[in-house]
């Protein structure tokens, strides 16, 4: 009964619009209070689970991302994306994937890169002849490398959901070669596209147009290097690597670039303290909800459940990525991370799968789940900056999510994409 409360009130919570975190709030305190634990366990649980000292680098990542939004940086990525893919044929749509790759290495956001890439690329592309919904599918898929693609506070918050056993530096190094892949399957699907309906391509502006794109952007890959970089070499936590990562995006947006106003610098401030705020409140209510599905049992459950339909290591590992795909298309990434953790990682174990390969299969798998209806975040800012109805991109976004489920399944049945680069560091 107490299992029927906690999972009734939280869908009927979300059924009604309440947020994800709330939701699990609301579930999990009257759970609490059927079982007749006091009240107050309730908030201890919320409160333990965000006492991590690994999380406080989640607002240094935000912060680093957001300062890099506001602060010029993507022009200069598109400019020298543009200066190096531009050439192909639909060039302005492999400048889209690869800036996207740049970009979200630095931002580790999808939804900062469709916003600063989206609002240049997007009205640029439909001038030069590209169909409204092929720039928004371009932009809206490609931007889930900012997740898989380190540095990415979704990292952080797998580990913490895995217990904390799961190094994060290994997980950065895991998303290098994945992130890669799934932007190359992007690029061939907009390849086909653009020849099918005869897309132009750039002219190519020399080598030495090349470098010049490459010295002005070079600044901004730096914080990438840094974060990550101080992380894998050991001079840095993840947290003091976070924070040296935002003093150094401030100071080359403020005083090298000199293209953060202040204004700018108001704004970023706001949307990092929004970002952190939520995804702190929805951390501390998921570890009650989690402690709750544990005392339930539901994770030993769900696991006889599906090896009693099969034991074969390649159906089991796809049911759990089909289910997945359809949370993800109705619930928020971070939530997801949070409550399916602690519940498929244990099957993905006992299976033989390596942690950090099951980080960056889930990872990938809830990526695309923001580009999907009814509840893709990332296809909803997509099509608001390139002002287009949804309906419109779903009719031909498919070749995108074809391409994304393609780069899935080598991730999820090859081990050596997502762990190949850790072994070298090992």
């Amino acid at each position: 009964m107490g299992l029927a409360i906690l999972l009734g009130l939280f869908g009927g919570c979300v059924v009604i619009g309440l947020p994800v975190a709330f939701a699990m709030g609301v579930a999990a305190f009257a759970a609490f209070w059927y079982e007749g634990f006091p009240l107050m366990v309730t908030f201890q649980r919320s409160i333990s689970g965000i006492s991590v000292f690994s999380l406080l680098a989640i607002p240094f990542f935000v912060f680093a991302g957001e300062l890099m939004m506001h602060g010029g940086i993507a022009m200069r990525l598109v400019k020298f994306a543009s200066t190096l893919v531009g050439h192909i044929r639909g060039g302005l749509a492999s400048v889209n994937i690869f800036s996207s790759m740049l970009f979200g290495g630095i931002s580790g956001s999808a939804i900062a890169d469709i916003s600063a890439l989206g609002s240049i690329l997007i009205p640029v592309m439909k001038e030069r002849g590209y169909r409204p919904d092929y720039a928004v599918n371009v932009t809206v898929t490609s931007s889930i490398a900012g997740i898989v693609i380190p540095p990415s506070h979704n990292m952080i918050i797998f580990s913490v959901a895995a217990g904390g056993g799961i190094s994060i530096s290994k997980l950065f190094l895991a998303g290098v070669v994945p992130g890669i892949l799934m932007c190359i399957c992007l690029a061939i699907a907009a390849y086909v596209l653009a020849i099918k309906h005869n897309y132009p391509s750039e002219p190519f502006p020399g080598l030495r147009a090349v470098a010049q794109s490459a010295v002005h952007a070079l600044p901004g890959l730096v914080t990438a290097i840094i974060i990550v970089g101080g992380v894998l070499s050991g001079i840095f936590t993840v947290t003091e690597s976070g924070a040296f990562g935002a003093i150094y995006a401030l100071l080359l947006t403020a005083f090298v670039y000199r293209s953060l106003d202040w204004n700018g610098f108001k704004i970023s401030v706001i949307n990092s303290v929004k970002t952190t705020a939520m995804v702190m409140i929805l951390i501390g209510f998921a570890s009650s909800f989690a402690y709750l599905l544990a005392l339930y049992q539901v994770p030993d459950k769900l696991s006889e459940a599906l090896l009693a339909i099969s034991t074969n290591k390649i159906a089991v590992l796809l049911m759990i990525n089909f289910i997945l795909l359809m949370l993800g298309m109705i619930m928020d990434m971070a939530a997801l991370i949070l409550i399916c953790t602690p519940i498929f990682l244990p099957i993905a174990r006992d299976l033989g799968m390596d942690p950090t390969q099951f980080g960056i299969m889930m990872l990938v798998n809830l990526g695309l789940g923001l580009c999907t209806p009814p509840v893709g975040t990332c296809l909803f800012v997509g099509c608001a900056v390139g002002k287009i109805r949804i309906e419109e991109t779903l009719k031909t976004i498919w070749p995108f999510y074809i391409a994304i489920f393609g780069a899935l399944m080598l991730i999820t049945y090859v081990p050596a994409v997502s762990l190949f680069l850790p072994s070298l560091f090992n």
